[in-house]
């Protein structure tokens, strides 16, 4: 069956971000996720990072790895997010209440700045719908974890008849509900051993050159 897969990048980072496995083969990690597939194209949707004051090689991180992404051939990264920030007021936790009378007094307050990634996950939907409806597969493999994907995936798998199968990222967080409920098939964690096993070679080359993973990763 023709396949394509459509990857939530940051759900996928946020999942592994912690284990020595973010050099990350995408094409060789689905290959061997779905045996028996032919997969025909492997769309990563993600958002360019920012530089921070704590943090000021993450774009360099980043662009690195997407360097390394564009030597596989069935792969397209689409980087049309963006991040949004803001300042907001959150309670303390677990200290908020941590007084004598905290049921008359309201919570203790931080000011933070929260950042959220947008656009990726429409992204992913658009592009799910799009090859749908021009029949580009018979079969849809959506590695995400986002409730937000679950009517796209529900217009693919009800009103069109193309199988979706659904794969969380991350074995420590629950498998969305929404997205179980209109999955054709799904899968609740990727093993950390398949990441072990689909990394990129520590030293690369394209046609500019040489290049390596980052020292921090």
């Amino acid at each position: 069956m023709r396949t394509n897969i459509y990857i939530d990048g940051f759900n996928l980072y946020y999942a592994i971000r912690k284990t020595p496995y973010k050099w990350l083969d995408l094409s060789a990690l689905c290959s061997r996720l779905l045996p028996g597939h032919t997969i025909q194209k492997i769309y990563y949707f993600t958002a360019k990072v920012q530089a921070l004051p704590h943090d000021l090689s993450a774009p360099v991180r980043q662009e690195t790895y997407f360097r390394a992404l564009k030597t596989l051939p069935n792969v397209e990264i689409r980087d049309e997010g963006h991040f949004s920030q803001w300042e907001r007021s959150l309670p303390l936790a677990p200290l908020a209440y941590i007084y004598p009378d905290f049921l008359t007094r309201p919570p203790l307050l931080a000011r933070i700045l929260k950042a959220e990634e947008k656009g990726s996950d429409v992204n992913l939907a658009s592009f799910l719908l799009r090859d749908c409806f021009k029949d580009k597969f018979d079969r849809a493999v959506v590695i995400s974890n986002d409730s937000d994907l679950t009517t796209p995936i529900e217009i693919t798998v009800q009103e069109c008849g193309k199988p979706v199968m659904v794969i969380n990222p991350s074995g420590k967080r629950f498998m969305s509900g929404d997205l179980i409920k209109v999955a054709s098939e799904f899968r609740r964690t990727i093993n950390f051993s398949a990441c072990a096993a689909c990394q990129f070679n520590p030293t690369l080359t394209d046609s500019v050159g040489a290049f390596t993973k980052p020292p921090t990763w």
